[in-house]
């Protein structure tokens, strides 16, 4: 159990588990399937968080049937530990975090691993993950990524340095959620720093005249309306970021729309060989395509 003092990292719900069971079951086959092949496995964990997560259960009154519950803190694992307890091992573990107390429990859960080889770095995940893509020798290496991003914080120049590697495998959690709150409905309320911001996430400005129209006017008489309406929903905006990825990637798995409890879409995750070799990525993606296809059995996608 983490030290309490280290803080707590509450999150999570339905979708969360979905996620993180999906991203086990396809650690478990990758290191399986490439242990004998390859001299080191390496795994990556861009938004480690504290390697646990915590969800607070409310209070639920006596009745009829059954008796008062307590208010509780129950206490999962996060990606980290997920990570760490995966056999066949990996042979690397990299965690990354921005947050001080969250590396504070990271390097916690490293001291109570010391047989294993872990390294936690404390900073921006584009600069921290850049200088580790582009100094390590990939060449008898393959490796998994997890970006699970606070927001829209992964740039495109970061995924096109992850596909230069051919190397790694990498999962991806995209934010619907945070793309269409910042692709304002209004034109007039798309500010320099919204249109900044989804176009150094997907690589392109293109986005703007596709997600924007100005209305049709009724009559030569009528006054001409000049605002620009957001017309792309959220399966128009989904539908950008795919094939922005298929761009990039030799394949693309996915995505699986993850909602939230009241069963609105938040995220979609990908999976993203970078390998180009057809007979790697072939493997990879027959893998992620039949995890993706159970995890979304379990969840109804009501874009």
């Amino acid at each position: 159990m983490a030290d309490p003092n280290l803080g707590d990292h509450q999150f999570g719900g339905v979708s969360t588990d979905l996620k993180l069971s999906i991203v086990e079951g396809y650690l478990k086959a990758f290191t399986t399937a490439l242990r004998p092949r390859f001299r080191e496995l390496v795994y990556i964990d861009a938004f480690a968080g504290t390697g646990e997560r915590t969800v607070a259960h409310a209070a639920v009154e006596a009745n009829l049937w059954d008796d008062y519950t307590p208010a509780r803190i129950e206490r999962l694992r996060g990606s980290a530990k997920i990570a760490i307890d995966i056999v066949p091992p990996f042979d690397q573990l990299l965690f990354i975090d921005h947050d001080a107390r969250h590396c504070a429990a990271l390097r916690a859960l490293k001291d109570a691993n010391p047989d294993r080889r872990i390294a936690v770095e404390e900073g921006d995940a584009t600069s921290v993950l850049g200088n580790i893509l582009s100094s390590r020798n990939w060449a008898g290496r393959r490796g998994v990524l997890f970006l699970d991003p606070y927001g829209m914080t992964v740039p495109w120049e970061t995924l096109k340095a992850v596909r230069a590697t051919e190397a790694l495998d990498v999962w991806y959690l995209v934010s619907l959620a945070g793309l269409y709150r910042q692709a304002a409905l209004d034109g007039r309320a798309l500010t320099a720093d919204k249109r900044a911001a989804i176009t150094r996430m997907l690589g392109y400005d293109g986005w703007e005249a596709e997600w924007y129209r100005k209305p049709a006017q009724d009559s030569l008489l009528a006054e001409v309306d000049e605002r620009e309406h957001r017309i792309a929903d959220v399966r128009m905006i989904e539908e950008t970021v795919t094939r922005r990825l298929r761009s990039l990637f030799p394949e693309v798995g996915g995505p699986l729309t993850l909602n939230n409890d009241r069963g609105q879409p938040m995220n979609s995750l990908y999976f993203l060989p970078s390998n180009p070799k057809p007979a790697a990525f072939g493997l990879a993606i027959k893998i992620a395509s039949h995890i993706l296809k159970s995890g979304s059995s379990s969840q109804r996608r009501p874009l």
